[in-house]
């Protein structure tokens, strides 16, 4: 079987975000003040459309920190009942596009938005998606949520303390029709698939009966991204189970998975990841959900006690993600 990515060249992904950690250890270590300035975070930029917000638009979508809403997530939902179209300036709607934008990392940015475009087309692009803001930027801890179809995305200066990205995450595509075919034509996020499926081929016989599972997990928001603390007994093959050139390419697939988004959230999530132990890490394959029954693997996840990361590649791509440093 050919598991070859050529739009999606892994191996230079991985290097990539290599030179990213790289590059982000060494800006935090000081050594980099003289450096050029870097353009804002996400964060910074959050607390200019706070500042920029009137009283009505903070009614219309900043809630309290403590607000259950604040950790939801789900595959098609939007946090606040008002788009962004009835809510913010065209301005405002800018920030809050440059926000969504640098939670991306600069080598797939196109890819995320070429998703979030053609998913929310008929919806009215952009600008139906919604967001909201827990606590006050700037002024002890903060969140922002953006939602809309295919997407929960949030930034929170780790005010969130111990959880990667600032709580679940989703991401997905539909991108030629809503029943995708085995090869998942112009699927964004497919190449995470093929990484998975070479795993799958570098196991012998008996590792692939472990890993082989039959029905994946249901999608049920929060429910599906439940960690549970557990270092046995979960989905799939356990990384005891294999070899150090076959655990190289899980962790292959983990850089892949990671590799949309910036560099911060990559570092901490593998930081959290390896917290929680790698060899505690479970490989599953769902072979009842196996589109064209061609052997390559539509939907597969990687779990632990303290994260899981499910990838529904049936009928279309869902990716539901958590990670913690702790359960």
């Amino acid at each position: 079987m050919n598991t070859a990515t050529p739009h999606h060249p892994n191996r230079r992904l991985f290097l990539q975000r290599s030179a990213q950690a790289l590059t982000a250890d060494y800006l935090s270590s000081g050594f980099a003040a003289e450096a050029t300035p870097k353009a804002p975070a996400s964060e910074t930029l959050v607390q200019q459309l706070f500042g920029s917000l009137d009283e009505a638009q903070r009614a219309a979508i900043c809630l309290p920190w403590d607000d259950p809403l604040r950790l939801k997530v789900d595959n098609n939902w939007h946090i606040r009942p008002k788009r962004l179209r009835e809510v913010l300036k065209a301005d405002q709607q800018d920030l809050v596009r440059q926000i969504f934008d640098k939670l991306h990392s600069e080598e797939y940015k196109k890819e995320v938005w070429r998703q979030f475009d053609q998913d929310n087309l008929r919806d009215g692009g952009f600008a139906s998606a919604s967001i909201a803001i827990f606590g006050t930027p700037g002024s002890g801890k903060s969140e922002f949520v953006f939602t809309g179809r295919h997407c929960t995305r949030r930034c929170d200066g780790d005010s969130e303390a111990g959880t990667a990205f600032g709580g679940p995450i989703f991401y997905g595509h539909a991108a030629k029709s809503f029943n995708e075919g085995p090869a998942h034509e112009g699927n964004a996020y497919w190449f995470q698939a093929k990484r998975a499926n070479e795993v799958f081929q570098a196991l012998d016989p008996k590792q692939r009966e472990l890993a082989l599972c039959e029905t994946s997990r249901d999608e049920e928001g929060n429910d599906t991204v439940k960690l549970t603390g557990k270092t046995k007994g979960l989905d799939g093959i356990p990384m005891t189970e294999l070899s150090a050139d076959q655990k190289n390419l899980v962790r292959g697939v983990l850089t892949d998975l990671l590799a949309p988004f910036r560099a911060e959230d990559a570092t901490e999530s593998m930081k959290y990841i390896e917290a929680g132990g790698f060899d505690h890490l479970h490989l599953a394959y769902y072979k009842n959900q196996d589109i064209g029954k061609d052997g390559v693997w539509d939907v597969w996840q990687i779990e632990g006690p303290n994260m899981v990361w499910f990838f529904r590649g049936e009928p279309h791509v869902h990716c539901w993600a958590h990670i913690k440093e702790k359960a």
